[in-house]
């Protein structure tokens, strides 16, 4: 959750907890010295830029779908909702405050964040092709020389990136790199946990015509030193989500995920910085529409 570099960003929802971090997305909050209050909002960032216009409901939907998915995962591994000790009423019992967020707030077990973004492709595609067509490989895993753009992996493959400084750019990095910075047991167990979150989803989801293509995890370590998962998982900003009946190899699919508005912004004249161009009416209601559509399928 890097913030990006001097983005305008609205005044803080909350007024009776201390604002301790913002994000490209989320605002985090301190409720007491074990817990923390997180606000999803309906900013939406691109090339790590925090674009002027929101989407409406986006906050609520990231907030409802990594609910979703923490729940179904918890018996991989735990979680920092469900190692939360206190209610949102206790967190948060000004009514009206409560009522400000909604079903954007949740409060969760303030944890240690581990120095490494947890990245796993299941299909070829984003930098990991770029990556192949230039070397073979992608974070130096050798792949087979025939695979084609958005084809499906022989097997899902752990690619982690370390976690840049504000306002710059997350970079990919061998795996042994992150030995480095964790400890060889504790970053295979990010690694494997990785993995086999992403086989319970993607299995899922595609039986919900859904494909998911390659995703994203943070996790951090308790007072215990126990790994937890944290942040968001399995949402269209954490994820790349495919159609099912519109996937075809040797193409990039449709994207079903803030990648259309990536796509949108290719198409303009901007250098990437920010700040960043505001989005057409358009542009916004067909997200908002890709966000709303993955939520249905994927949890009704």
């Amino acid at each position: 959750m890097n913030p990006s570099s001097a983005s305008p960003m609205p005044e803080p929802e909350i007024g009776s907890l201390p604002l301790v971090y913002r994000g490209k997305v989320r605002d985090i909050y301190e409720v007491d010295g074990r817990h923390w209050l997180i606000v999803a909002s309906d900013r939406l960032s691109a090339f790590d830029v925090v674009l002027p216009t929101a989407i409406p409901g986006k906050g609520a939907i990231l907030t409802a779908l990594s609910n979703f998915w923490f729940e179904r995962t918890r018996q991989i591994i735990p979680n920092h909702l469900e190692r939360a000790e206190k209610t949102l009423e206790q967190a948060l019992p000004d009514p009206a405050e409560r009522a400000r967020v909604a079903d954007r707030v949740v409060v969760v077990k303030r944890l240690k964040a581990l120095p490494v973004e947890a990245i796993v492709r299941g299909y070829l595609i984003g930098s990991g092709w770029k990556d192949h067509q230039r070397t073979g490989a992608v974070c130096g895993i050798p792949l087979p020389p025939n695979l084609k753009l958005g084809g499906k992996l022989p097997e899902p493959i752990y690619t982690p990136s370390t976690k840049a400084a504000q306002g710059a750019h997350d970079e990919n990095v061998p795996f042994e790199q992150t030995v480095e910075l964790l400890g060889r047991e504790l970053a295979e167990q990010v690694r494997d946990v990785s993995i086999r979150l992403y086989w319970a989803a993607a299995d899922y989801a595609l039986q919900r015509g859904i494909i998911i293509a390659d995703t994203k995890f943070e996790f951090g370590l308790d007072e215990d030193g126990s790994l937890v998962l944290m942040d968001e998982i399995f949402t269209p900003d954490s994820s790349r989500f495919w159609l099912a009946d519109q996937y075809r190899p040797g193409v990039n699919p449709p994207s079903f995920d803030k990648q259309f508005v990536r796509d949108y912004l290719e198409t303009l004249d901007w250098d990437k910085q920010t700040p960043g161009p505001a989005l057409p009416d358009e542009i916004v209601a067909r997200t908002a529409a890709k966000y709303r559509e993955a939520l249905r399928r994927l949890t009704e």
